[in-house]
């Protein structure tokens, strides 16, 4: 028996979020709370009862690192890592990420605040790989391309994960999540190190742009005519992907078109035992976009480690998605399986 359900290796920090929507600068009332990419994926297992961990490393003595560690205690998320020496005032860090909601016409904008993040030294040294994955034992290991374009160091550590899970049997899932300004001027290191990632993986998943701009594999022309129509296209990309990386069995791939920072259309393509599901393109009022992805990754997470169907997996998966929209926080956190199936059913009546 292994105990976890879903571990993950990230970089941990907080986010400040101006109130009422508000853009950032012109607000002097901001709402904190911890994220990472990854642990916003684990929130969706966390909340349904699943037991995840992450693997992340914190500044020592540091104010925000405990509200970090408080923080995730009250996601239900357990966390291991070494608590790593400040160094000054000019020393190490907990990222911060200064994003708005958007509203209307205006849309989101993000200001990350990255330098001396403390992330940046995590590597192997710093866990009992044996223990974690031989004593301890997972189902599954989640990985985000955001944590693995971090550094050499978060690659290099991604890959000796990813080796060590497939020699437990767990199960390893990739999510793409390219960034251009982690890449820029790096694009031929962190090509190669997500191949190599992909290569191991069981789950991958990536947005419209992730697979071809992180992997290269090609994907529609850009083009006036919409996701809609370009939907043979992801499945033609998904098929290339399918051949470039055969261990691969489960392939996921979300889908948006932004009609205003409130309004969106959101679908998803998933191609899982040898046979194509769709959730078409419908319209979502959004509360904050920020998290909707690492939803829908969460609630497919969830649904396989469930053992459901191909298709009712892409539906929780998307209905996480579209439920992490409604919160002001980077992640869905649904109270039970039935809040996220009202969502794909479209019940928003009062629940008494």
């Amino acid at each position: 028996m292994k105990k976890y359900d879903l571990i993950t290796a990230t970089s941990m920090g907080v986010r400040l979020t101006p109130l009422d929507r508000q853009p950032v600068g012109m607000g002097n009332h901001y709402l904190m709370h911890s994220t990472s990419a990854e642990s916003n994926v684990l929130n969706v297992s966390a909340s349904l009862g699943l037991k995840t961990k992450v693997l992340t490393a914190f500044v020592k003595d540091s104010p925000i690192a405990d509200f970090i560690k408080r923080d995730l205690g009250r996601r239900f998320i357990a966390f291991e890592g070494p608590d790593i020496a400040m160094g000054g005032p000019w020393g190490h860090r907990h990222q911060f990420n200064i994003a708005d909601a958007g509203f209307g016409v205006r849309g989101p904008r993000v200001h990350n605040d990255r330098a001396g993040e403390v992330g940046l030294l995590l590597n192997e040294d710093y866990f009992n790989l044996d223990a974690i994955f031989g004593q301890e034992g997972a189902r599954m290991i989640h990985f985000s391309g955001l944590f693995a374009a971090l550094s050499q160091n978060t690659a290099d550590f991604c890959l000796k994960l990813a080796q060590k899970a497939r020699e437990h049997g767990t199960l390893i899932s990739f999510d793409l999540n390219h960034r251009a300004s982690f890449w820029a001027g790096r694009e031929a290191e962190l090509r190669a190190a997500f191949h190599q990632i992909a290569g191991q993986a069981d789950i991958l998943i990536g947005n419209e742009e992730d697979y071809q701009l992180a992997l290269g594999i090609k994907g529609p022309e850009a083009g006036g005519e919409g996701i809609l129509a370009q939907q043979e296209g992801f499945r033609g990309m998904i098929k290339a992907a399918q051949a470039r990386y055969p261990r691969v069995k489960v392939f996921a791939n979300t889908l948006r078109e932004v009609q205003s920072a409130n309004t969106h259309l959101w679908g998803a393509l998933l191609y899982m035992d040898g046979a194509w599901h769709e959730a078409p393109l419908r319209e979502i009022q959004v509360l904050d976009r920020i998290g909707g992805g690492d939803g829908f990754v969460g609630g497919l997470l969830y649904s396989i480690l469930k053992g459901w169907t191909g298709e009712r997996c892409l539906q929780f998966a998307w209905s996480a998605g579209a439920l992490a929209t409604t919160m002001l926080e980077d992640f869905a956190s649904p109270i039970n399986e039935q809040q996220v199936w009202d969502v794909w059913e479209g019940k928003a009546r009062v629940v008494r």
